[in-house]
């Protein structure tokens, strides 16, 4: 087929509720509805790159006072988010936390509410404790009490040696 001479193909309707015949629709119709289509977009894009080109000049007419206002806003952001993560680490080392319960409160804004949470999951570390006996160790190790252990026993049974 030569180029330009495409055949236009017919659109349809859905076929309508009362079973009747689909809509059909000529060639002419539908190459009119691409056009105003084609209308519309092409606006769209001229639309959107006025507004883009709007904005810059905007930005362009701003005051030294205005972007130096902007960055101070920024600077001051950064600054109370740091304070912040600063505020929260020096919590969780004094109630020695570990990683999982400082995460915790990366959550909370408010220092006392910080303060009581940490407290509180500080309280509930040293409960539990992780002790594990050392029953079955033969070995004299520092701190174990072992050498008190062989003592015990001399006593019970009255070794003198």
């Amino acid at each position: 087929m030569p180029e330009g001479t495409e055949t236009e193909p017919q659109v349809t309707e859905p076929t309508p509720p009362e079973g009747g015949e689909p809509k059909t629709f000529d060639a002419e119709y539908v190459e009119k509805l691409r056009k105003e289509n084609a209308r519309y977009r092409t606006e769209a894009k001229a639309n959107a790159e006025a507004a883009k080109r709007l904005g810059e000049i905007e930005e362009a007419n701003k005051t030294t006072e205005q972007k130096a206002a902007e960055k101070l806003a920024a600077a001051e952001k950064a600054a109370a988010d740091a304070q912040a993560a600063v505020l929260r680490r020096d919590v969780a080392l004094e109630h020695k936390l570990g990683k999982d319960d400082a995460a915790l409160l990366d959550t909370i804004l408010d220092e006392t509410a910080m303060r009581a949470l940490a407290a509180r999951l500080g309280a509930d570390g040293k409960k539990k404790g992780n002790y594990v006996p050392r029953e079955g160790n033969k070995t004299k190790t520092a701190g174990t009490g072992a050498s008190d252990e062989r003592e015990f026993v001399r006593e019970l049974f009255g070794s003198g040696g």
